[in-house]
C-alpha cells in the first residue's frame, strides 16, 4: 500500500484517508495509483452509499510531492513532455473520478488543501472544514499556471468567479473561516469534532433513496453545464419520473408517514 487507507467506519459509509502523514500527504505516482484503483473499486460498490475523504496527520493534502514524483522512469519512453503529460492526466483523473463517482464524496478537511489537494477538496459533494485547515491554489507560487486538475472549472462554479480569479491570480493562502464565508466549505468545526459531523452528514444523505440521491448529484453537476433554464427543467422532469416509479420511492413515503427509519434496495 502506497498511502491510502480505506475503512467502512458505518454501514454504507466508505473513509478514503490519505495517508502519508510525514509526506503532509503528497501526490506521488504510487498513491495516485492506488486512489485510481480505490476509486474506480468504490464506484462499483452498490454497498457504499457516500464517501468521506479525509487525510491523515496535521494536512489534507499539499499537492504534488516537490520531493520526486517517482515517475522518472519514463523519461526514457516517454521523454520530459510526454511524462509531464501522463503525470497530468493521471492526478486530474483523480479529480475527474471523484466528480463522477456515482456516491457523494464528502471532503473532511483536516488540515493544509493546497495544489491537488484543494483540486480534490473542490470536486467533492460536500465539504467540512477543521479549524486548522488552510487553502491554497499554489500552482502559480511553484511558477506554473493556477488553471491545473479541474481547478479553473470548479473554483468559481463554487465561490463565484470574482473570488476565484483573485484567489487563482494571487496564489495566497486563506483559512477556514474564509473558506465558509466564500462558500468553499459548508461548515468549520474542531479537529476532534470533524469526522464526527462528516459522519453525521453521511447518515443524513443516507436517508434518502439510493438512486434519488446518485440521480441529484449528477442532476447537480450537470445543471452547472446546462446552457437553458429550459434544458435543465426538462432534464428534471425526467429525473423525477424515474424515481418515481421505483420502490425505494414507495419505501420512503412509508417510512415517513410511519415516522420509522427507512429501508432501502437501490430499486
Amino acid at each position: 500500500m502506497s498511502g491510502v487507507l480505506v475503512s467502512t467506519p458505518a454501514e454504507g459509509v466508505t473513509q478514503v484517508t490519505l495517508d502519508r502523514p510525514e509526506a503532509l500527504n503528497a501526490l506521488t505516482a504510487d498513491a495516485v495509483d492506488e486512489l485510481r484503483d480505490v476509486l474506480t473499486a468504490i464506484a462499483a460498490d452498490r454497498s457504499c452509499r457516500v464517501v468521506v475523504l479525509t487525510g491523515a496527520g496535521r494536512a489534507f493534502s499539499a499537492g504534488l510531492d516537490l520531493n520526486g514524483y517517482g515517475d522518472e522512469d519514463r523519461i526514457e519512453d516517454e521523454g520530459d513532455l510526454g511524462r509531464m503529460l501522463s503525470r497530468q492526466r493521471e492526478i486530474a483523473g483523480i479529480a475527474q473520478q471523484l466528480h463522477e463517482l456515482p456516491q457523494p464524496v464528502v471532503a473532511a478537511v483536516n488540515g493544509p488543501a493546497a495544489g491537488g489537494g484543494l483540486a480534490f477538496v473542490c470536486a467533492s459533494d460536500v465539504r467540512i472544514a477543521a479549524t486548522p485547515a488552510v487553502f491554497a491554489v499554489s500552482f502559480i507560487r511553484a511558477g506554473f499556471s493556477a488553471c491545473d486538475i479541474g481547478v479553473s472549472w470548479l473554483l468559481p462554479r463554487i465561490v463565484g468567479a470574482g473570488r476565484a480569479h483573485e484567489l487563482m491570480l494571487t496564489g495566497r493562502r486563506f483559512d477556514a473561516e474564509e473558506a465558509l464565508r466564500i462558500g468553499l466549505v459548508t461548515e468549520v468545526v474542531e479537529s476532534a469534532d470533524l469526522l464526527a459531523v462528516a459522519m453525521a452528514k453521511a447518515r443524513e444523505i443516507m436517508l434518502n433513496p439510493p438512486l434519488s440521491v446518485e440521480l441529484t448529484k449528477q442532476g447537480m453537476w450537470i445543471a452547472l453545464e446546462t446552457p437553458s433554464f429550459d434544458a435543465s427543467v426538462e432534464f428534471e422532469n425526467r429525473q423525477q419520473v424515474f424515481t418515481a416509479f421505483t420502490e425505494d420511492r414507495a419505501e420512503a413515503t412509508a417510512a415517513f408517514l410511519a415516522k420509522r427509519p427507512p429501508s432501502y434496495r437501490r430499486r
